[in-house]
């Protein structure tokens, strides 16, 4: 039995659901198919052909990490957003913000390279700056 067996599986304090994931598909040159990251539960990741399996594969490595912070007597992440923050007044989920043009060429090109959407790739950075931010506090 490898090491990696011996850590009991736990029960995570929040659902999959909860955690804002992100998709981006693989290059053909490095194997093709889809990685799925986890901005707020970092190192979390994994991969499969299809963006379902890359989901199925990721929820297996969502329980794996979160078991394993659990065994290390490590605080698990909050998830970056929850439905209560939703229903703050005034949080539709949509919002504008202007940033200079040479900040908007390099979001872009970088969600271009990551072969993810602008939007797909603000919201990450916003998760992921959001729970760096929280676990300080």
């Amino acid at each position: 039995m490898s090491e990696v067996d011996s850590i009991p599986r736990v029960a995570p304090p929040w659902p999959f659901e909860a955690y804002a994931h992100i998709i981006s598909p693989i290059a053909a040159e490095d194997g093709g198919g889809y990685l799925i990251t986890f901005p707020d539960l970092p190192g979390c990741m994994s991969d499969g052909e299809t963006e379902a399996d890359a989901v199925e594969n990721g929820r297996d490595a969502f329980i794996a990490v979160v078991s394993a912070l659990a065994d290390m007597g490590r605080d698990i992440p909050a998830p970056s957003f929850s439905p209560d923050d939703a229903a703050a007044p005034g949080a539709s989920g949509k919002f504008v913000a202007r940033v200079p043009k040479s900040i908007h060429a390099k979001l872009t090109t970088r969600a271009r390279a990551e072969g993810v959407s602008l939007n797909t790739l603000v919201l990450a950075l916003i998760a992921e700056g959001l729970g760096r931010r929280e676990s300080r506090a």
